[in-house]
């Protein structure tokens, strides 16, 4: 049949970045049609009722065949529908894929297959649906048990029928699994050429693939896939069959393959010329394919790779093949790259050129078809501020750094002008070094000025870590000065908290407790004393409002305790290093203390 190709898609449309690349290992295998009716049966028989007696209920019994009659129908739809549902439709594929297909197996005849099974399933549930209406109106297990045997016979003629389209979709599955995994989106480069130019063997050098290589013709008989790394991207490199200088409609299944990846992947096409024509087809028939494919080249980077320069040079040619290669290389727009497979001269020259000019093209194809950097550049502004008077503003510099750049300045020329008198240059650089170090230790604080001691030497002066806490107060940024130093600072009014802090409280609390423990003390007494011992105290709460109240004691117990764990997790663990204190000071504490040493 004449091969048909669905439209091609342009380059970064929406359209094929939502066909996405399918997976055709992931279709499951495709059961035979007598496989198919074993399992549906034996799982009828295993999953439903077995017995029924004549003695039931009419009602019983027609429910108890009108159940095997739908659990078989659900069985046969689950069975064909994962067929249908796994395998691709071509209209939801990449095009790519739906014309490999259509080149390997006839498109019309997978249609058909499909067809097929479609059309079997709805028919076993139109057999189904009418079997459950006639066992409605069954009067006797005789009938019921007739009309179930009549449907199940019925269905299992369908699937037989499907034997020979199941079949054909086991074979297409177990050939597409096999094909290789071929991203239509990715960057690409595609080999093309009469047969045994040196295409594979220029994959197996580019990339980590193992293509068969061998003298004779059409040795790669089907698309070859292998990867390599460019730009520290990923591209996939894809082998063609060779193809014969003859009309479309004369090519067999091997070149269609060809013709399918040149037609419908966005990638890189590298046409190899095989210089010395030892692959038996002289430059004007390379020519001539080149012309004959060259509408397959549309809107695609085009590279013309001269081959085995080994044996023949470009040089080397007669002008009549000279002025040949140079006007295909004038019609195509780009000069003719001279390589060898044999001492790999070129090879590397001929991949990045080919890279680089495909990602330049890729890049340029998604800024024109995308308005992200135009709504990018919308949302940029630069700001250029323009003066606002004639008023110099130069750099604030403190009078500190002015006053050591004087100094600094006249320290060096008086160390120079003694340089000059004693005519020693040495000592000029020992000025300047003396000079840097007292300009560097008055910035340290070890010049004339004081020396600033750190919180770190203080806290060994008072006893070390534990002992001594960082006077922060110190750094408090109060109105006054002398606020710092007090002990609770003012927080409003004037007044701070010790001006609401009641004195006798405590006492007036432990007065309160006092009350209470004689108040309770006097009701136990006059209670009955211990005739009342085993009785519970009465309370005015009910159950619910007591368990309320138990409940609520819990739960601050628990907070407490949580509160308790928290103050202690937050506190920093003192290091070893720090818990170290001489023998001397701890004997001098324990006599202060009024305790024996000895």
């Amino acid at each position: 049949p004449a091969h048909r190709f669905p439209p091609r898609l342009p380059a970064h449309s929406t359209e094929a970045h939502r066909l996405a690349m399918y997976n055709f290992k992931k279709i499951t295998a495709v059961p035979k049609g007598d496989e198919i009716i074993d399992v549906v049966l034996m799982r009828t028989q295993r999953k439903t009722p077995t017995v029924i007696h004549p003695g039931y209920k009419i009602s019983r019994i027609r429910k108890f065949y009108m159940r095997k009659v739908k659990y078989t129908e659900q069985t046969c739809s689950e069975k064909l529908g994962v067929i249908l549902s796994e395998f691709p439709r071509l209209d939801d594929i990449h095009p790519f894929y739906a014309a490999l297909m259509n080149v390997l197996y006839d498109k019309n005849y997978y249609k058909i297959a499909l067809g097929k099974v479609n059309m079997a399933k709805r028919t076993i549930a139109n057999i189904s649906q009418e079997y459950v209406r006639l066992l409605k109106y069954g009067d006797s297990l005789y009938r019921c048990k007739q009309l179930k045997r009549a449907a199940l016979g019925r269905m299992m003629t369908c699937l037989k029928k499907l034997s020979a389209s199941l079949g054909f979709l086991e074979e297409l599955r177990k050939h597409l699994s096999r094909l290789p995994a071929i991203d239509p989106s990715t960057r690409t480069l595609i080999l093309t050429g009469y047969p045994n130019v040196g295409k594979s063997s220029f994959m197996n050098n580019v990339t980590r693939a193992d293509v068969p290589v061998d003298s004779y013709e059409f040795t790669t008989r089907s698309l070859y896939v292998g990867h390599m790394d460019y730009e520290y991207l990923r591209w996939q490199v894809i082998d063609t069959p060779g193809i014969l200088d003859k009309p479309l409609e004369q090519r067999n299944t091997i070149e269609m393959q060809a013709v399918t990846a040149l037609a419908h992947l966005q990638a890189a096409v590298l046409y190899f010329l095989d210089l010395s024509q030892t692959c038996d087809y002289s430059l004007e028939e390379q020519v001539a394919l080149y012309y004959n494919i060259k509408p397959l080249f549309a809107n695609k980077v085009l590279f013309l790779v001269a081959n085995k320069v080994d044996l023949v040079r470009l040089e080397q040619l007669s002008d009549k093949h000279r002025e040949l290669l140079q006007q295909v290389a004038r019609d195509a727009g780009t000069p003719i790259m001279p390589m060898s497979n044999v001492t790999k001269e070129g090879v590397m020259s001929v991949r990045n050129a080919a890279c680089a000019k495909l990602l330049d093209m890729r890049v340029e194809g998604k800024m024109a078809s995308s308005r992200k950097a135009t709504e990018v550049l919308n949302k940029v502004t630069v700001t250029r501020p323009k003066p606002r008077d004639d008023r110099a503003r130069p750099a604030a510099i403190p009078e500190a750094v002015l006053q050591r750049r004087a100094r600094r300045a006249a320290a060096a020329a008086a160390a120079a002008a003694a340089a000059e008198e004693e005519e020693d240059p040495s000592a000029a650089e020992a000025a300047g070094m003396d000079l840097e170090d007292e300009t560097e230790g008055s910035g340290s604080g070890s010049g004339s000025g004081p020396q600033r001691r750190t919180q770190k030497e203080i806290q060994w002066d008072h006893g070390g870590p534990g002992r001594y806490m960082m006077p922060l107060h110190e750094h408090y940024q109060l109105e006054k000065d002398e606020w710092k130093t007090d002990i609770i600072p003012e927080i409003m009014d004037g007044k701070n908290i010790a001006d609401f802090f009641d004195r006798d409280i405590e006492d007036r609390l432990n007065r309160l407790e006092e009350e209470e423990d004689a108040l309770a003390a006097q009701a136990a007494a006059s209670g009955g004393g211990a005739a009342g011992e085993g009785e519970e105290e009465e309370s005015d709460l009910d159950e619910e409002d007591e368990a309320l109240v138990r409940k609520i004691r819990d739960t601050r117990k628990v907070l407490r305790i949580r509160r308790a764990m928290k103050v202690g997790m937050n506190r920093s663990a003192l290091p070893r290093t720090a818990r170290s204190r001489p023998a001397a000071e701890v004997e001098r504490e324990l006599r202060e203390a009024g305790l024996e040493t000895e």
